[in-house]
């Protein structure tokens, strides 16, 4: 397989927004391990502790900060700490990885926030469309195509630029979690193919 790499001498720098299992977080570190996704993880931003990607991340020795979403009275004052804590190590980029939180995303992160969702936006997105909840959906409604969306975060769930999307089918047997098994593994390719689209249109880092 081809490794991904960005146009600069650096690897992509990256901090990964994290709320629960963080299987998307352990696939980044596992393809930048292994040379397939050139980037390092300077730090995992978690809205809980509770969350078990953070042992994944202190297990790759990546420093971890938890921002607990319960401790702030209102969104704006819950996105200043999540962003003061990705700004003080200067990532290229902020990979939302499972982070179930709204944001309000601040002017000097504008167009660098990415997520990736279960689905085919505009197709089953937005507030409580998370996790199983969106294949119970997809099933539900009969679809016989369903997939993942890389997008650039703006302030509203599973909205903003469409960066790509891959298409996985539905078949006739599914249950959630088959369908589910199917969209994440479609999701391990379009999260690290987005980064270097993105990485390779990024400013040169000195």
């Amino acid at each position: 397989m081809t490794p991904i790499r960005s146009t600069s001498q650096e690897p992509l720098q990256l901090v990964v927004l994290i709320s629960g299992g963080g299987t998307t977080l352990r696939n980044l570190i596992e393809r930048a391990a292994d040379g397939r996704l050139d980037a390092k993880i300077l730090r995992v931003v978690s809205s809980t502790a509770r969350a078990k990607g953070l042992e994944f991340a202190r297990e790759a020795g990546i420093p971890t900060v938890v921002v607990e979403h319960a401790d702030f009275a209102a969104v704006e004052e819950f996105s200043a700490a999540v962003f003061d804590a990705c700004r003080a190590v200067q990532p290229d980029l902020v990979v939302m990885g499972g982070f179930l939180k709204l944001l309000k995303i601040p002017a000097d992160f504008a167009g660098r926030v990415l997520n990736i969702h279960p689905a085919l936006i505009p197709k089953f997105c937005g507030p409580g469309f998370y996790g199983r909840r969106v294949h119970e959906a997809v099933l539900k409604a009969g679809e016989k195509t369903s997939g993942c969306t890389v997008h650039f975060v703006d302030d509203q769930y599973d909205h903003g630029p469409i960066v790509l999307q891959r298409s996985v089918p539905v078949l006739p047997d599914d249950t959630p979690e088959t369908l589910a098994a199917r969209v994440f593994a479609a999701e391990c390719e379009a999260y690290p193919e987005a980064l270097r689209m993105i990485g390779e249109k990024l400013p040169e880092r000195i």
